[in-house]
């Protein structure tokens, strides 16, 4: 009997998703958890993979088709099995996941020149999926087209890489790890690049940075595929911008677009306010000193940023106005403390925002372990829609970048957002009087003005610089 895979719920507040491409064919054999297609949803862009083994009989929905929760989207089974549906798929209303040609460009403009077009053209359009890969060994191989883009962006051989999925298959992960082991690599470069380039814009409202496990690195030439050493980290690390030439227009990915939506909503739903608070990270230095080898000899690493969750759920037990939402009818107080990290992700295509839940029942070994574990999957694309849903207020880790202060943009439907600066040694006078050098970091506090008046703002933000400040 043939099995319909069907459109999965990829979380709780998810009631639809996007077919962004099919990765098999009619016809094609298929084995058990094998990829069939890819799925993109509000959360997070996933793969959906077979539940048994058979052949794939049937095609229902179209790529770029956006169809509800529960919907049949493929049949499979045993070669030349009915599906039984009798009838061809249904009619879906396409709905564009990518954009696969750049605006029209406006009247008084100059039409682009053909090698330009030539460009936006491959920039926009997917490349296309090796069917299938060799690696040197001659023997055949099927890729995903994720793990074929990664392999396209950063300019790597496959056969340089070890898979470790079925039959030697190699995985996103697998491409991950083996950028970190030959450091951050050159952005491909089709033509010659230019010297020392004037910096490339960043995105206007950027509210989130990536957080401070993992600084990127740019080798001093260009690595071969035999380079295993990193070279040395960058002075001023930054996602690495998209490859472009001057006057090009990008195409908005889909990652992007919903960035875009989700930004301008938020500034245009709730009236943004941000109070900066200094803090002196001495003690919590100390101790992260004193216990970060025992962290790592039970398996997780210890950075900062358990910390200030551990100091953010403080305030908001002591103010939970600021774990709150607003609403026509009142202002909802959350029971929950479910803490957002902002984590870039690789390449700096975009941001994602992992949650830690109940964040108020976990000590700071908890904590540091759950960071550590959300923070890997996503930078080797492992979340779940889950895993970004439900936060109730959200911390933007923006000083790994070097910056020392920002303005953050609400998460919404929070209330608030925590923005971090680069911790810096500075020179300051301390309470008696003396002069001495602190490691400080300012901290800005961005709050919805319709929820938080500048008192309780900053009466938040006093408890959360007291807690690191005096830190036990």
């Amino acid at each position: 009997m043939a099995i319909a895979i069907s459109m999965p719920q990829l979380g709780e507040s998810v009631t639809e998703g996007t077919v962004g491409r099919w990765l098999k064919q009619v016809g094609d054999r298929v084995e058990k958890y094998e990829p069939l297609l890819e799925v993109i949803s509000d959360k997070v862009d996933t793969e959906i993979t077979a539940t048994e083994g058979g052949t794939l009989l049937s095609i229902e929905i179209e790529e770029g088709a956006t169809v509800p929760v529960g919907t049949v989207l493929c049949y499979l089974g045993e070669a030349g099995e009915s599906t039984g549906q009798g009838g061809g798929a249904p009619t879906v209303q396409k709905t564009p996941v990518e954009m696969p040609v750049a605006p029209p460009i406006a009247a008084p403009a100059p039409p682009p020149s053909p090698r330009l077009m030539e460009r936006l053209t491959e920039r926009a359009v997917p490349a296309p999926v090796p069917e299938p890969a060799t690696k040197s060994n001659g023997a055949a191989q099927t890729i995903t087209p994720v793990v074929a883009r990664m392999l396209s962006e950063h300019n790597i051989d496959l056969s340089q890489v070890q898979g470790s999925g079925r039959e030697g298959r190699v995985t996103k992960r697998d491409i991950e790890e083996y950028l970190e082991r030959r450091g951050q690599p050159a952005a491909p470069a089709p033509t010659p690049a230019m010297p020392t380039p004037p910096p490339v814009a960043q995105p206007a409202a950027a509210p989130v940075a990536p957080t401070p496990t993992v600084a990127p690195i740019a080798p001093a030439t260009p690595p071969a595929p035999q380079i295993q050493r990193p070279a040395p980290p960058a002075p001023a690390p930054a996602a690495r911008p998209i490859a472009a030439q001057p006057g090009e227009l990008l195409p908005l990915t889909n990652m992007r677009r919903r960035i875009a939506e989700h930004m301008v909503n938020s500034k245009r739903t709730a009236p943004h306010v941000t109070t900066v608070f200094e803090a002196d990270l001495g003690a919590i230095s100390a101790h992260r000193n004193a216990n970060r080898r025992d962290f790592e000899a039970r398996g997780v690493r210890l950075t900062f940023m358990p910390y200030f969750v551990e100091a953010v759920v403080h305030g908001l037990r002591n103010h939970p106005l600021a774990n709150s939402t607003f609403t026509e009818d009142g202002i909802q107080l959350l029971k929950d403390l479910n803490i957002g990290v902002a984590v870039a992700t690789q390449g700096g295509a975009g941001l994602l925002v992992p949650v830690v839940r109940r964040a108020d029942e976990k000590n700071l070994f908890g904590l540091a372990r759950d960071m550590d574990d959300i923070t890997q999957r996503a930078r080797r694309g492992g979340l779940t829609p889950d895993d970004m849903g439900g936060g109730t207020f959200t911390i933007s880790n923006h000083g790994v970048g070097g910056s020392l202060w920002g303005t953050p943009i609400i998460n919404q439907p929070q209330s608030a957002i925590l923005g971090i600066g680069k911790i810096q040694k500075r020179v300051v006078v301390t309470k008696e009087d003396a002069i001495a050098i602190r490691p400080m970091v300012y901290l800005s506090l961005t709050f919805d003005h319709r929820v938080l008046d500048g008192a309780t703002a900053d009466a938040f933000m006093a408890d959360v610089v007291n807690r690191l400040e005096q830190y036990r």
